[in-house]
């Protein structure tokens, strides 16, 4: 079965691709044919402007939160992406892809090597539906079916003849929050030792205190209840002040890492008076500086007892 959460951050961005040019934060084309048919009306009806606006207005008001932040998110690695682009990027992976469409949207991403990673269940879904929109299938783009609780990164995409002298980018966005910290670990220690120095991930994260109880984040239990709901529980985060020695220690730099809360602040004159998301998500962008992972002066954070 394709992720439930894969279509729901599709919905949010084939919404915002609806709003006036002049107003959204980005236009996604292929968003909407991602959907399944309960939820194709839901983007039909929001064409109209006011109709659209009660749309998401009503969104937001059952479930505060996922809608502005997945915006937000979605534009903040859209300008990163574009950013790693014209610093010399030769591949890009997307890590746990769902229905991102950035190889296919942004500007210059046809023009290089790209490796769509992710669940083979939602990685068949997105194939049929894509192939709709793209009748002929991208030529630059290999699809590379994981698990990635149970399955080596690096033999996977070593099948799909994954460069590592390469300058690439990783994209790994809504995936951490649902791994084990083994995962998430392995993952950034294969991305460190296995790209060309110079490489980027930006990735997103939950903050650890929204699952051991630390820190109390307003209007998070909706959220967080919609998604346990769905079948996929928050099982990972980050204390973001240790973000910064946990990446170092794998031979990554952190560059930025910003809530979607602080990141909806600069494009508030687009978005107009939407309500800010809880600041538990947080979106982060880091460089490799080493050809070989720092081993272990510190252990993975944020694993759920």
């Amino acid at each position: 079965m394709a992720s439930r959460t894969a279509e729901y951050m599709a919905l949010f961005r084939a919404l915002e691709s609806g709003r006036p040019p002049a107003r959204r934060l980005f236009e996604d084309r292929f968003a909407a044919g991602f959907l399944s048919a309960p939820m194709r009306p839901l983007v039909a009806l929001s064409r109209p402007p006011f109709l659209g606006s009660s749309i998401r207005r009503l969104i937001d008001r059952r479930w505060p939160g996922p809608r502005v932040s997945a915006t937000v998110r979605t534009r903040v690695i859209d300008e990163a992406l574009a950013t790693g682009l014209t610093d010399g990027a030769r591949q890009l992976v997307l890590l746990g892809a769902g229905y991102d469409s950035r190889p296919y949207r942004i500007a210059g991403a046809d023009r290089i090597r790209t490796f769509e990673v992710d669940h083979p269940d939602t990685q068949a879904a997105k194939r049929r539906r894509l192939l709709r929109m793209l009748p002929t299938p991208p030529a630059g783009t290999t699809f590379v079916g994981i698990d990635f609780d149970r399955e080596d990164l690096g033999a996977a995409l070593d099948r799909g003849g994954y460069r590592s002298d390469q300058r690439t980018f990783f994209i790994w966005e809504g995936v951490t929050n649902y791994l084990t910290a083994d995962a998430v670990d392995a993952t950034f220690g294969w991305i460190s030792a296995h790209t060309a120095p110079g490489s980027r991930v930006a990735f997103t994260y939950v903050h650890r205190g929204l699952l051991d109880g630390s820190r109390r984040f307003s209007d998070s239990e909706q959220w967080v209840g919609a998604v346990r709901s769905a079948g996929e529980p928050f099982t990972f985060g980050f204390d973001p002040d240790q973000l910064s020695t946990y990446l170092a220690e794998r031979g990554l730099r952190l560059l930025s890492d910003v809530s979607t809360t602080e990141a909806l602040d600069q494009y508030r004159s687009r978005l107009g008076n939407v309500p800010p998301p809880p600041a538990f998500y947080r979106v982060a962008l880091a460089t490799v500086e080493a050809a070989e992972r720092t081993r272990g002066l510190q252990p993975a954070l944020g694993d759920p007892a």
